[in-house]
């Protein structure tokens, strides 16, 4: 395997193309066929809030913190999405916030298990 500084420009160029059409997919994926409404808006698996730069919000956490730091990130989320369950008048998708932020908490302990704990 070379390096990466042996490759020409027109390899550059066309890495750089798939990046550019992946990004193009995804963000269609999620954002160009959704109409922005409270009824077909995903407050919960991919919320625009959270999506508005070029890397969602926890991708970036986990980059940040690590595998291992972030499950206590999700942790306190679930407590956070639970405890005030009945308080914001939308218990149906705060309890599904705190499933996702679960779900994110499993997949990572399962990451890391053996290695940090």
């Amino acid at each position: 395997m070379g390096s990466i500084d042996d490759e020409s420009p027109a390899a550059w160029n066309a890495a750089r193309d798939q990046a550019l059409e992946r990004e193009r997919v995804l963000k269609g994926k999620y954002f160009g066929h959704i109409k922005d409404t409270e009824e077909t808006h995903d407050n919960v698996e991919h919320p625009a809030h959270y999506n508005s730069g070029k890397y969602e919000t926890i991708d970036v956490i986990i980059d940040t913190l690590g595998e291992y730091e972030a499950i206590s990130y999700c942790h306190g989320n679930v407590i956070k999405y639970m405890s005030r369950l009945w308080e914001k008048g939308k218990p149906i998708e705060d309890a599904s916030k705190a499933k996702w932020y679960l779900n994110k908490m499993i997949e990572l302990m399962e990451r890391t298990k053996g290695v940090n704990w």
